[in-house]
């Protein structure tokens, strides 16, 4: 491009002083290069913007020809400066969880939020944890948090906090009295568990290493309310995230079962694609995650 922006600028205010030492002053700039900025812009097109009329700089034809479209460009220049700047800002944040933590942890992150920061703009949408890699790699979403463990070369995978999986029947179930579950227990139960695919699914098979394939899984729901309604009614034993349970527990409409011998503990992620720009609002939405974590 032949021309500057900062060319249009003086040319416009001088138009509209008609005086260069007074579009200077408007500009921030010296005289000196206020003049010669115009003078090369001039130059650069072999053309005459003004009529030089005494101190003052006239408008002449070809001027007023481009004046108006000089102002357009200028005026989409700020906006695209000002579009630039919103990096800056928070703006809308899109975030992905797993229903576990986007039922039991996200919301109330998100009120905590709202509550210091109220013009905070944050979409949340919920899914299995497939799902919210999917959704990360195509831009769909800014970040996710996820219960399962993943790898991908094309994705930043941050440890967020711990979580463990609880086994659990109802109150009148036959091993609701039980002190601790074996094995042999396990093998014999009828289990309501999660769809693969999520992470509450991938933590139960990883824990029930050498004995999974002699498990009765009798049902795959894909909501947690689900499970928790389906085992409350008898129908089975569940095993779900503790975040998901502890108000059942406390109000006696579901029993831990203990499985000592089994390993539950699992990490919650965040996940960012490489590429994808960290804007002030996901800082501080992952912020706000570490401080309730």
């Amino acid at each position: 491009m032949r021309f500057s922006l900062r060319q249009l600028e003086v040319f416009l205010a001088t138009a509209h002083y008609q005086n260069i030492s007074k579009a200077a002053d408007s500009l921030a700039m010296s005289q000196s290069a206020a003049s010669s900025a115009l003078k090369e812009l001039e130059q650069q097109f072999d053309v005459l913007l003004f009529d030089r009329v005494g101190k003052r700089l006239q408008l002449n034809e070809q001027g007023r020809l481009i004046r108006s479209r000089a102002e357009a460009l200028l005026e989409q220049a700020k906006e695209v400066e000002s579009a630039l700047m919103q990096h800056q800002e928070a703006g809308v944040v899109k975030v992905g969880a797993t229903l576990t933590i986007g039922n039991y942890l996200a919301v109330n992150i998100l009120g905590d939020l709202l509550q210091v920061h109220a013009d905070a703009q944050v979409e949340l949408s919920v899914a299995n944890t497939q799902s919210i890699v999917q959704q990360v790699l195509n831009y769909d979403i800014d970040l996710g948090m996820i219960e399962g463990e993943i790898q991908h070369s094309e994705l930043d995978i941050i440890p967020w906090r711990e979580d463990d999986l609880c086994v659990f029947c109802a109150p009148h179930h036959p091993l609701a009295k039980k002190t601790l579950l074996s094995d042999e227990d396990i093998k014999n139960s009828h289990w309501i568990l999660r769809e693969s695919g999520s992470g509450t699914r991938q933590a139960f098979d990883r824990a029930m290493h050498g004995i999974l394939p002699e498990l009765n899984i009798m049902l795959e729901l894909q909501h947690t309310e689900a499970i928790k309604r389906a085992v409350g009614k008898n129908l089975g034993v569940g095993c779900l995230s503790r975040i998901a349970l502890e108000d059942a527990f406390k109000r006696g409409d579901l029993v831990e079962l203990p499985v000592p011998q089994r390993d539950f503990i699992r990490t919650l992620y965040f996940i960012l694609h490489k590429k994808k720009h960290r804007s002030a609002g996901i800082e501080r939405w992952l912020a706000f995650c570490q401080r309730a974590s």
